[in-house]
């Protein structure tokens, strides 16, 4: 399931360059969106389920969600759903966490910096903004999807740099001692 959602990010991406109105395009990279989303949580649900957990899987899991969401936020940057700045934060953060994880991973201090409840809750808000934002519409005619996923990507990104004071605050001990 992995590796369809990575399969599904160029699709993603590029459904907006393909020759149909704009509101089609919008359902159907929504929908490739929410179902990538739903199959992380179900390939996590029974990797865990079925005792089917991985070293590479859980190499690559976070990989493709980082690269699903990065590639989404570029996406919507480019269409003018998002702004700049979020899109920095967000993809900032992915990079700086991901490279304090590889190096706590290398001095043997990885469980300092493992996932934490405000960094699932930070994902959660992310993978409801960006389906919101993709769609761009009303949703059942009453749900302005733009409006609601405007407020929600700058919720997440404000919760993406306090995911990531988190983390680094768990990390400054080992940070300090290695800088001695």
């Amino acid at each position: 399931m992995t590796w369809a959602r990575i399969a599904a990010i160029p699709l993603i991406v590029g459904v907006f360059y393909l020759p149909i109105e704009p509101a089609s395009c919008n359902l159907i990279a929504t929908s490739m969106f929410v179902l990538s989303a739903v199959t992380d949580w179900l390939d996590g649900y029974l990797a865990r389920r079925l005792n089917q957990v991985s070293s590479f899987g859980a190499f690559l899991d976070p990989v493709a969600d980082k690269i699903l969401v990065c590639a989404s936020v570029l996406v919507l940057v480019h269409l003018g759903r998002a702004d700049v700045f979020v899109a920095l934060i967000i993809i900032g953060r992915e990079i700086a966490i991901s490279a304090l994880r590889e190096w706590m991973a290398q001095i043997g201090a990885a469980k300092s910096v493992a996932v934490h409840m405000i960094g699932k809750l930070k994902t959660v808000v992310q993978m409801v903004a960006i389906p919101f934002l993709l769609f761009n519409g009303q949703l059942f005619g009453v749900i302005d999807t733009h409006l609601w996923g405007v407020w929600l990507i700058w919720i997440a990104a404000v919760m993406t740099v306090w995911s990531m004071v988190y983390y680094l605050r768990k990390a400054l001990p080992e940070i300090r001692a290695r800088a001695k």
